[in-house]
């Protein structure tokens, strides 16, 4: 063991799932299993004595379920990463949403089959990314007296330095009113939209439309939950649908969704394209759409989320005279798709998730005027 590996708790009732899930881990480097248990409460009290920086947790479990043990482990760890592992059901995508609101960082879609997880290139690669982003993330807050469990994690102790730039604020552009605000999110992204749209009331007269990395009937979920907790109307997209202001549209999950005129408005479009920076829904499409059908009168926000997709559909956005925005990196779960917009020169501000949306509402004013 090294001082910088990453410390992983596996958390699940079959012990089989834990063992290939294990062997998966334990090839990597960097990555090393401190703890392998059986149900939450078996959880609870192995953290209490042993250091973890990464808890994968299942939900279904005997003797205490994962949505249980969550605060229980939070109270112990606050810094502690944890990542909800859910079946694809609308139970269970129900139950990761509310443990993301309860204070879980992130998901990972669980194979139904022992077979399917061992011989899933896709599962295994967006576990491995997850859990090396996330514990660089909790040594960080942990190591820092009085940091948030969103600090920011320092290059030097990345995997992969993500950026060589500093922030380079655009100026000069995006001077025409938005009629259309899109917003693209990967991790920690439900929680930012949350926040996000309690922020922006729906009378700004305008269609939004987010793109959150997320698998299918998780989104048809996400929309529910952001309609509840904003008072948005707030709906999965649908090939076809009118494009309406005051009104929320979510990507369905396996699809890109896109805009196109018809007639005299807009209409949704979704495609199962290939992926886009490995993403499927991903921003960058649905980015170049909107900049073809609005042209300057575009408004881009992009949150919290690994990797760095929406930085070319951004830079389209820009291009055409929109405006652009990005999430802090103190505020960010991980600042991979904000930084990347930011350190590209396109963002005309890059502000702290608390401030984007007063920050929207008087653009939106000011430019009215």
């Amino acid at each position: 063991m090294t001082s910088d590996e990453v410390r992983v708790m596996l958390v699940d009732d079959s012990a089989v799932i834990r063992g290939l899930i294990a062997r998966m881990i334990e090839g990597e480097p960097g990555l090393r299993i401190a703890a392998s248990v059986g149900n939450g409460q078996m959880a609870v009290d192995r953290l209490k004595a042993h250091p973890v920086d990464v808890i994968i947790l299942d939900i279904e479990m005997p003797v205490m379920d994962g949505l249980t043990a969550l605060p229980k482990l939070l109270e112990i760890k606050p810094d502690v990463k944890i990542i909800m592992a859910s079946t694809l059901t609308e139970k269970n995508a129900e139950i990761s949403l509310r443990a993301l609101q309860a204070g879980a960082t992130d998901y990972v879609p669980k194979p139904t089959a022992t077979r399917e997880i061992s011989g899933s290139d896709t599962f295994k690669q967006e576990l491995l990314e997850k859990i090396r982003q996330l514990g660089l993330v909790s040594r960080r807050a942990a190591s820092t007296p009085g940091a948030a469990t969103a600090s920011p994690v320092p290059k030097e102790r990345m995997a992969k330095p993500l950026y060589d730039k500093q922030v380079q604020l655009r100026t000069g552009g995006g001077t025409a009113r938005p009629r259309i605000l899109a917003v693209g999110s990967s991790t920690g992204g439900p929680q930012a939209l949350f926040q996000l749209f309690k922020d922006i009331r729906p009378d700004i007269n305008m269609p939004v439309m987010v793109t959150q990395h997320m698998p299918a009937t998780f989104t048809a979920i996400l929309a529910e939950h952001i309609a509840k907790s904003t008072g948005w109307p707030c709906t999965e997209a649908a090939d076809g649908v009118p494009l309406e202001a005051g009104h929320i549209y979510i990507a369905p999950g396996n699809f890109h969704m896109t805009v196109e005129r018809s007639g005299a408005g807009m209409v949704i479009r979704t495609n199962q394209d290939p992926p886009e920076n490995f993403c499927r829904p991903s921003v960058d499409p649905m980015l170049r759409s909107i900049a073809a059908e609005f042209g300057g009168a575009v408004l881009t926000v992009i949150l919290t989320g690994m990797g760095h997709d929406g930085r070319d559909g951004a830079k389209v956005v820009a291009e055409a005279g929109g405006t652009v925005l990005a999430q802090d990196e103190a505020s960010s779960v991980v600042w991979g798709m904000p930084g990347a917009v930011a350190t590209a020169g396109l963002c005309e501000a890059v502000l702290p998730l608390n401030d984007l949306g007063p920050h929207v509402m008087n653009k939106l004013r000011t430019r009215a005027a």
